[in-house]
């Protein structure tokens, strides 16, 4: 089996957004509708891991009162939580 092409954070988030409009059509049936829900979980927690690691990454770049500029993380809470 080949492996798939791994979906960029854009790419997934529209295939995402694409699984949500199929499973809201009434008339789907439920075979479909369990793989369309499978592949929506691995979707939205692939684009939870990418926008964790994203966040981990922003840092804040800040003048000391020496004038020298240091790299600063960005403290935990300072994003809205997605949940």
């Amino acid at each position: 089996m080949a492996e798939k092409k791994k979906l960029s954070l854009e790419e997934a988030m529209a295939r995402l957004e694409e699984v949500v409009a199929e499973l809201e059509n009434e008339k789907l049936p439920l075979e479909k509708s369990l793989k369309l829900y499978e592949e929506g979980v691995k979707l939205a927690s692939q684009c939870a891991g990418e926008l964790e690691t994203a966040k981990r990454k922003i840092q804040i770049l800040q003048q000391g009162a020496d004038g020298e500029i240091e790299v600063v993380d960005v403290p935990e809470g300072s994003f809205g939580s997605a949940e």
